[in-house]
């Protein structure tokens, strides 16, 4: 039988990719001259954190600097509006 702290811990693939996230976040936002939080928003609105969440097993063993590309290129595609 498992203990609470048994079942409300994380797997390791689940905090790997928080812990991705959490890393590509901030890193999109000083790319973009954005906080983490409008970071997040504008992400999550064009696309950006589907993409990273579909594709993070490829993606957290490239550059952080392509990711940080590749995510706002998704994010134009979906009508982002960073120039």
């Amino acid at each position: 039988m498992q203990t609470n702290a048994e079942k409300n811990s994380l797997d390791s693939e689940t905090r790997n990719r928080m812990r991705f996230t959490c890393f590509i976040i901030p890193m999109f936002g000083e790319a973009c001259k954005m906080d983490k939080r409008e970071a997040y928003l504008y992400m999550k609105k064009y696309g950006g954190l589907d993409y990273l969440r579909e594709h993070w097993w490829a993606l957290h063993t490239d550059n952080p600097d392509h990711v940080v590309l590749e995510i706002f290129e998704m994010c134009k595609k979906n009508g982002g509006y960073l120039v």
